[in-house]
C-alpha cells in the first residue's frame, strides 16, 4: 500500500475536505474488517467494530503524527477495540480443543485435498485461524496476510518485539496441528508415497 496516497488523504481531511476519508475507508476497510473477524468470531460484532474503529480512526486523525504508517496506526485502534469488545462482553472465547482435529483422519477420503479448490482451501484455513486464541489470531493475520513487521505488530498491539515471536511461534504450532491431517495427504503425494 501506498503510504503517500495515505498522507495525501489525510492532509485533504484536516484541511476541512472530510469526503476524503472515503477513500481510506474503501482502502482499509476488508483488512480491518479480516483482523477483526478473527479476533471477534462474530461477523455482526466485528462489523460494529469496524464502524467504530473508522469513526473513532476520523476523530483522531489530528492526532496523528506519521511516526508508523497510516495502517498501522489503523490497525491499532482496530485491535484496541477489540479487545475492549472481549472485555465488556466478558466472553473470552473458549477455542475447541486442538486434539479434537487431531483424531479425525482425513485420509479416509483418498486425496480429498487433490480434489479441494482454492477457495474450500482458503476457507479451511481461515476456520483453523478462527479456532486461535483472539490475540493470536490477529498477530499471524498481521504478520502472514497483511505482511507487516514484527516491529509493526509491536506497534500495533503495544506488547513486545519478544512476545510478538512468542506468540508467532506459538500460533504456527497450533495452525500446524489443525492443518497436519488436512495437508499430510499433499505432502505423501508428493513424495511419491502411496496415501
Amino acid at each position: 500500500m501506498n503510504t503517500t496516497n495515505d498522507q495525501y488523504y489525510i492532509t485533504q481531511i484536516l484541511q476541512g475536505n472530510t469526503q476524503a476519508y472515503a477513500n481510506l475507508v474503501t482502502k482499509y476497510q476488508n483488512y480491518v474488517f479480516t483482523i477483526l473477524i478473527r479476533m471477534l468470531k462474530n461477523r455482526e460484532e466485528a462489523e460494529e467494530v469496524a464502524q467504530d474503529t473508522f469513526v473513532k480512526a476520523f476523530e483522531a486523525l489530528s492526532t496523528f503524527r506519521g511516526e508508523s504508517k497510516f495502517s498501522s496506526w489503523l490497525y491499532s485502534i482496530a485491535y484496541r477495540k477489540a479487545l475492549d469488545t472481549i472485555r465488556k462482553n466478558k466472553r473470552f472465547k473458549t477455542t475447541e480443543c486442538i486434539e479434537e482435529y487431531a483424531k479425525i483422519d482425513f485420509r479416509e477420503t483418498e486425496n480429498a485435498l487433490t480434489y479441494l479448490e482454492d477457495k474450500e482451501r482458503k476457507d479451511f484455513i481461515e476456520n483453523c485461524i478462527m479456532q486461535l486464541p483472539e490475540d493470536n489470531a490477529a498477530i499471524i493475520t498481521l504478520y502472514y496476510f497483511d505482511e507487516l513487521s514484527v516491529k509493526e505488530i509491536a506497534v500495533i498491539t503495544k506488547l513486545t518485539e519478544d512476545n510478538i515471536k512468542i506468540k508467532l511461534y506459538r500460533s504456527r504450532k497450533q495452525l500446524f496441528t489443525l492443518l497436519k491431517e488436512y495437508i499430510q495427504p499433499e505432502i505423501a503425494n508428493t513424495n511419491g508415497k502411496a496415501v
